[in-house]
């Protein structure tokens, strides 16, 4: 079978393009990915068939060899020292919470530092 990158694929749209080893432009449509893959990366290396379509080239029963690197993962910070950040948040929120039980929110200023502060310890995790 031949093998590949996926050039780049639009989950909401469902589907993409790969680029074999030797250099040709494959279409990869979602409903050719293997069982519980829904979406794959740019860069990824792929294993599939081809069918020539109406269009040209067409994969077929794609198959993921290996996933690319997260980027969001290998920038976040080591696992030390995000323990401290979530603990300084809990201690945040912790103060913010006794507030809101007297009946106030927190200014729209101070608001909105601790959703970006929030957002940002999110997307760590979740890298």
């Amino acid at each position: 079978m031949p093998t590949g990158k996926v050039k780049w694929f639009e989950p909401a749209k469902g589907f993409g393009f790969l680029v074999t080893d030797d250099g040709q432009e494959v279409y990869l449509h979602a409903s050719a990915l293997e069982d519980g893959v829904t979406s794959v990366r740019g860069g990824a290396r792929m294993e599939f068939g081809i069918a020539q379509g109406r269009k040209g080239a067409q994969a077929l029963s794609a198959r993921l060899l290996d996933e690319m690197p997260s980027v969001a993962r290998a920038k976040r910070k080591p696992a030390d020292e995000q323990a401290i950040l979530v603990e300084d948040l809990i201690k945040l929120l912790d103060g913010i919470s006794n507030g809101l039980r007297r009946g106030r929110y927190p200014e729209k200023a101070q608001g909105a530092k601790i959703a970006a502060v929030l957002r940002a310890v999110a997307d760590d995790l979740d890298a």
